[in-house]
């Protein structure tokens, strides 16, 4: 399946939980960002390849503020999701309105940021994933600065390269690498299936023991 079909299919049939544990089945156990990173909507899900973009705090104003995060934006690629370095800034609203709006026409399919978003009533109403730890109105003009893109960058504490999958949800971000994709979807798959059959024969009746022998998950 194309990058389109397998995102789409993630983000119907896969939560967070259960890609963070199929990662730990593989010996990938540092791949779930910081827990402060959460979707401004709790019913957003995304999933997609990673677009990633690094900024620094700055205290003073550059000639050209917006250079390389312009170049940044207009570079996305349709079922990348942009992730948002900032070292955890807490001076600097790196996201937006434009910059969700202009990411979400070049096709990405949402994007997470390890700091402050603001103009979250029309990032809403776009429907437009975005993750964050907060939000603050101020710009990033003399607060914080793009250095650079399609880079490693640190993200909520996981080491994010591009083309990385990131998948997201109301429980957290996990990062899958690139070379594990295939099988991270077709392991944690098979476990969302176990744990709905689980889940269906402790409704019926049947003890925790029971169901976790037959089926091996908890």
């Amino acid at each position: 399946m194309n990058d389109k079909q397998l995102f789409d299919r993630m983000s119907e049939t896969l939560y967070s939980a259960v890609i963070s544990d199929t990662l730990d089945e593989l010996g990938y156990r540092n791949q779930v960002m910081r827990e402060n990173i959460n979707p401004i909507d709790p019913n957003w899900v995304v999933a997609g390849r990673a677009k990633t973009i690094l900024s620094v705090d700055v205290h003073y104003l550059p000639a050209d503020p917006y250079e390389k995060e312009i170049a940044a934006v207009d570079s996305v690629k349709p079922n990348e999701v942009v992730i948002g370095c900032t070292n955890e800034s807490r001076q600097n609203g790196l996201w937006g309105e434009l910059l969700s709006t202009a990411s979400k026409m070049r096709g990405a399919r949402g994007a997470i940021v390890d700091g402050l978003i603001r103009d979250t009533k029309k990032i809403l109403e776009l429907g437009f994933p975005v993750f964050a730890t907060g939000t603050k109105p101020v710009d990033s003009q003399g607060r914080g600065l793009v250095i650079d893109y399609d880079i490693p960058v640190l993200c909520g504490g996981v080491l994010v390269h591009p083309g990385d999958i990131v998948f997201g949800d109301r429980d957290g971000i996990v990062v899958i690498p690139s070379a594990l994709a295939d099988e991270v979807f077709r392991r944690a798959l098979d476990k969302a299936t176990r744990e709905n059959h689980t889940r269906n024969e402790l409704l019926e009746g049947r003890t925790l023991r029971e169901v976790y022998d037959k089926y091996g998950v908890l």
